[in-house]
């Protein structure tokens, strides 16, 4: 039995991110951002926003500010950044790896996304990827304020759902959000090790 079968073996409800773990939008954030921070009159690296993938809007700003020593008109950039993104949208790709774990648990057992993006960029990416039928419950950073590695998107998750916190598996894909369900008391597995055994 490998990992994840055992892990969603003693698993009641599962937890997913989106981005860059069920829809590869990594890259489409890197243009979306550069587009967002350009109001600035500075340039951004692709790299230097990979580096930071997974931030949730405003500590990205807060880096963005300090690496470039601007100040940001923050709702202009976050306008240009979201329409920069859903302009592209229709270009993006679920995992499948990843979003096939969630079709097969589908009507199993309950299931969440519970992301650090915007709700309006959340839900278009799954609609756009038709994989929002999927989920019962769907959580970002507008419904708790406070993002990952914080545990509070996934603690809301849990609630949602009506599972205890101690029984949901979470799907996620950095450093930080890895963090967050352990300080949610949850079990994780990073989608790079599902992505390997693909």
């Amino acid at each position: 039995m490998s990992t994840l079968q055992a892990l969603l073996a003693d698993a009641r409800a599962v937890n997913f991110d989106c981005d860059g773990t069920l829809v590869d939008t990594l890259p489409l954030y890197a243009r979306a951002w550069a587009a967002g921070f350009r109001s600035s009159g500075k340039a951004t690296p692709a790299e230097w926003y990979l580096a930071r993938a997974g931030m949730s809007e405003y500590v990205l700003m807060d880096a963005f500010e300090t690496y470039a020593g601007v100040t940001l008109r923050r709702d202009e950039v976050v306008q240009l950044m979201r329409a920069a993104f859903l302009d592209e949208l229709h270009a993006r790709r679920e995992i499948g790896a990843v979003a096939a774990i969630a079709r097969e648990n589908h009507g199993r057992r309950p299931l969440a996304v519970a992301s650090g993006g915007s709700r309006a960029i959340v839900t278009a990416t799954l609609r756009a990827t038709g994989l929002l039928p999927l989920f019962d419950v769907v959580v970002t950073l507008d419904d708790v304020g406070r993002a990952k590695p914080e545990p509070d998107l996934f603690l809301e998750a849990a609630r949602r759902l009506g599972v205890p916190a101690g029984q949901c598996l979470v799907l996620e894909n950095s450093r930080e959000d890895l963090e967050a369900a352990n300080r949610a008391g949850m079990r994780s597995i990073d989608v790079a090790e599902i992505l390997a055994s693909a």
